[in-house]
């Protein structure tokens, strides 16, 4: 082991956790396929990893890794203990489910990120490996207090919450979010919450719903560039309606730190990253966050290219430049990764031309 790997263990990435939820992998029949359809428990229909097959798999972009996009092999006594503690509390775990690079580093460092109301999301985005569906209204009406508990299980002293989008609910679930956002900080009052939402399709009620539950971060994805958002992200999404939902959490609570999320690698331009970066500002988000968008299936949209470590420090550059409080860059970033540290001015520890992994 080196030093930089001893260093690693001691950082706090970002596992994702829920109570078990509708259409999680603990409830997907053996032998479903990717893009195959399956019935979850609570009795509604779920697509495997969120895109059905169109025609023949793309075979189309770039294929293999380049060196610096190897992530740390998923072992270890932190890992172990997390893997343990998820299975023996019933727990599913987003890591898994959006097939997360860096699964190996956060399980090590024992912290979590919770994901709530399930892991069906009623959107389809063609980057994006979370099963997609129709929950029909139904949520747990537990999780506030499990969430809080396993928070509490956890020793959490920095969590973030995430959710799917939940389009079949009247307010998108903001109402069920922002009850764990209390429950949270009424059991754990020393935990700092991150709050990365749906968009709940631009209705800024809903907005202040989850931002008057007290988190300390509120965090949107904006995801990619204008002339990208559409098909990258499903047609309910929108690259104006993220930033008008960001926009408006900072003027809803001036304190508040905002946070958006950026992949690279899916054809855009470097004109077009800069553009984002200034409409971003322009909303007024505090921290953005650059990674390499990898494929999760080959119905998913294909990379175009690998954005190498020093072009990711380039970009590091330009975000600081535009006064973001810090912009964190690297190739296996994700909005969610090391979060706790993404004000400590060292871009979360990462070294220059180096990879998290």
């Amino acid at each position: 082991m080196t030093a930089d790997d001893s260093l690693m263990s001691t950082l706090k990435g970002i596992p994702v956790v829920s109570e078990v939820a509708a259409g999680s992998s603990a409830g997907v029949a053996p032998g479903v396929r990717s893009g195959q359809k399956y019935l979850t428990p609570q009795g509604f229909t779920a697509i495997k990893d969120g895109v059905k097959p169109h025609g023949a798999p793309d075979r189309h972009g770039l294929s293999g890794k380049p060196s610096w996009l190897k992530a740390r092999l998923a072992m270890g006594e932190g890992y172990d203990f997390v893997r343990r503690t998820v299975r023996e509390h019933r727990l599913a775990t987003v890591c898994e489910e959006a097939k997360c690079p860096n699964i190996g580093e956060c399980w090590n460092a024992g912290t979590a990120t919770i994901m709530l109301m399930g892991s069906v999301c009623t959107r389809a985005c063609r980057f994006c490996a979370v099963d997609t569906g129709n929950p029909r209204g139904w949520l747990d009406a537990e999780e506030p207090r499990h969430v809080a508990q396993s928070v509490a299980l956890m020793q959490l002293r920095y969590v973030v919450l995430t959710s799917v989008n939940r389009d079949d609910l009247p307010d998108g679930g903001a109402a069920h979010y922002a009850a764990c956002i209390r429950a949270i900080r009424q059991a754990n009052p020393v935990t700092a919450v991150e709050a990365l939402t749906p968009d709940f399709q631009g209705v800024l009620r809903d907005v202040d719903t989850v931002v008057d539950a007290g988190p300390q971060v509120f965090a949107q994805n904006i995801e990619t560039v204008y002339r990208l958002t559409h098909p990258v992200r499903d047609p309910r999404a929108g690259y104006r309606q993220t930033l008008a939902v960001l926009a408006h959490a900072r003027q809803h609570r001036p304190d508040l730190l905002t946070k958006s999320s950026l992949m690279l690698g899916i054809g855009e331009s470097e004109q077009e990253i800069a553009q984002c970066m200034d409409d971003l500002r322009s909303a007024g988000v505090d921290i953005l966050t650059l990674g390499q968008y990898l494929r999760p299936t080959l119905h998913h949209l294909s990379v175009q290219r690998f954005v190498t470590p020093e072009q990711f420090e380039q970009y590091r550059a330009w975000g600081l430049a535009r006064g973001f409080r810090e912009c964190v860059s690297g190739p296996l970033v994700r909005s969610s990764y090391r979060a706790e540290q993404a004000l400590a001015g060292n871009n979360v520890g990462l070294k220059a031309a180096a990879t998290p992994a």
